[in-house]
């Protein structure tokens, strides 16, 4: 009985964990747990993400925001951003994952999502970030906003990718241009 209890216990903790999708664009803090859908959108797991990856019918699109130069460090210092390790092949829109964009980070969001599909809005698109991040969730929603029929959010992001047993090596990615 108190084993029944216990795992009773552990799993309403576990559901309550994923909240419900918000009205509009999550805000800070992104880092903090997902919802389990996405409307207009298709959630999937690792195994099916990279089975899309194998098939090569979709575009994997990468939404880590890129770092930013600290602003107390003396006029001078030689500043890096960390290097982005990614799911093979995935083109990286960093920064269009906030709640507001700014309009020129909006146009990029258009032009990188144009690039990648080839102007096709029924292209299926696997939009990620990393796991528990609401970025790639505010992405996906925007792309199903600007009319793309084929969203595929991807929560776990390369945290879940490098668990898959048959899947590629994360490999560098430089942001789009």
């Amino acid at each position: 009985m108190r084993l029944a209890l216990a795992l009773a216990l552990l799993a309403s903790a576990a559901l309550a964990e994923a909240p419900p999708e918000p009205d509009g664009y999550r805000g800070p803090s992104y880092a903090a747990p997902v919802p389990e859908t996405l409307a207009g959108a298709t959630v999937v797991d690792t195994a099916t993400a990279a089975r899309l990856h194998r098939e090569g019918r979709a575009v994997f699109i990468d939404v880590m925001p890129r770092d930013v130069r600290p602003p107390e460090l003396p006029a001078g210092t030689i500043w890096r951003d960390k290097p982005r390790q990614s799911i093979p092949d995935a083109i990286w829109l960093p920064n269009t994952g906030f709640q507001s964009l700014s309009p020129e980070e909006e146009v990029y969001l258009r032009t990188g999502l144009e690039h990648a599909t080839r102007g096709n809005k029924d292209q299926p698109v696997v939009i990620f970030c990393r796991a528990d991040c609401w970025m790639s969730w505010n992405v996906a929603r925007r792309a199903v906003a600007m009319g793309y029929t084929q969203v595929i959010w991807y929560p776990d992001g390369p945290e879940g990718w490098v668990t898959q047993p048959d899947s590629l090596p994360l490999e560098r990615v430089e942001p789009f241009e």
